[in-house]
């Protein structure tokens, strides 16, 4: 930290903790972990304003490892603890670390009203596709016919997609990044931050021991011009090597084209609009899933709704100005109340 003048500057280095993070080596988290400390500084917020809050798992070890106020709760019970703390002091920033254990299992209940009641949190969302702390279960994004140690003849179940999950409990927020670009986690975790209204951040995450390599097809450096579309809202939906293709619509449907092929010129490509109302194609971006489509990457929305926390207090000043019940002691008197003799 330095003090230029009146004002003090915050780097990443103060985020930092004397030491080091017990994750695996090669666990994702260590680069997600320094992608935030990265972000925090350009947030402009002070370092005893910053409370980071988890549940249980891999994922939620994060507290411990970042230089602020932090909060270790339950399996799945983050997002009401930080509910709590936003609610008690609105002017915290407040961040859910989780898993896609800890927030799409026993936390889901949780999870979607976070995002319904839309309080100004920051969700960061590590999806390894695994139960990685307990050794290796599947876990509700594990594919369907993966085989894990819970699953020795392949899962049956259909997976969760948090973008598709977000999308339907009105999520105002919701972007996807991948833990081996730090440039886009950086700059996607400021805008989180600056989001009014819960914001939820994917992470692709690798767990080197019991998943390793889930995201290979997108993280690859040799794969993932192809198969990572990286949003920018204003911007053509171009991907590929050299942006030859894109995303169009037809009817109801998205569709892969080639600039060139077929009279496609590059006007002929979507302009993404994350900030508008457009819950239709948001939640196709959200889905798209290899090998038909590539995956949608960055912001795929940033919209407005009403605040939790500033509703809530505006209904509280309210009822304190209608009300002749001012003190205690006008409770006590009012007649509403049982006194034993």
């Amino acid at each position: 930290m330095t003090f230029e003048g009146n004002h003090c500057t915050i780097t990443a280095q103060d985020y930092k903790m004397d030491k080091p993070a017990r994750w695996c080596a090669g666990c994702g988290g260590h680069a997600v972990l320094a992608a935030v400390q990265r972000a925090l500084p350009g947030c402009g917020i002070k370092i005893e304003n910053v409370v980071f809050v988890s549940g249980i798992g891999c994922s939620s070890r994060f507290p411990y490892y970042i230089n602020t106020y932090g909060f270790h709760g339950l399996h799945g019970r983050g997002a009401a603890i930080a509910t709590g703390i936003k609610i008690a002091n609105p002017r915290l920033s407040v961040w859910l670390v989780t898993g896609d254990g800890d927030s799409m299992a026993i936390g889901g209940n949780h999870f979607i009203h976070l995002l319904r009641r839309n309080l100004d949190i920051n969700i960061l969302l590590f999806n390894n596709k695994i139960y990685g702390l307990t050794k290796g279960q599947y876990s509700p994004t594990t594919p369907k016919g993966t085989i894990t140690k819970s699953s020795p003849d392949g899962t049956i179940e259909n997976p969760f997609l948090p973008g598709e999950l977000a999308m339907g409990a009105q999520g105002t927020f919701f972007a996807r990044v991948v833990d081996n670009d730090m440039e886009m986690m950086t700059d996607v975790f400021t805008q989180a931050a600056q989001h009014k209204g819960t914001s939820l951040v994917e992470v692709l995450q690798n767990c080197v021991i019991f998943n390793d390599d889930i995201h290979r097809e997108i993280a690859d450096k040799n794969l993932r011009e192809d198969n990572q579309l990286y949003l920018r809202s204003g911007e053509p939906m171009l991907f590929g090597k050299n942006k030859e293709k894109g995303i169009i619509q037809s009817g109801s449907k998205f569709v892969v084209v080639k600039i060139g092929e077929n009279g496609v010129r590059k006007e002929d490509i979507l302009i993404h609009n994350a900030f508008k109302h457009d819950d239709t194609r948001h939640y196709m971006l959200a889905r798209m899933i290899l090998p038909e489509y590539p995956v949608a990457m960055g912001v795929i929305r940033s919209t407005e709704s009403t605040i939790y926390e500033e509703a809530l207090y505006n209904q509280i000043e309210h009822a304190q100005h209608r009300s002749s019940i001012k003190t205690v002691d006008d409770l006590m008197n009012s007649g509403n109340t049982f006194r034993m003799g």
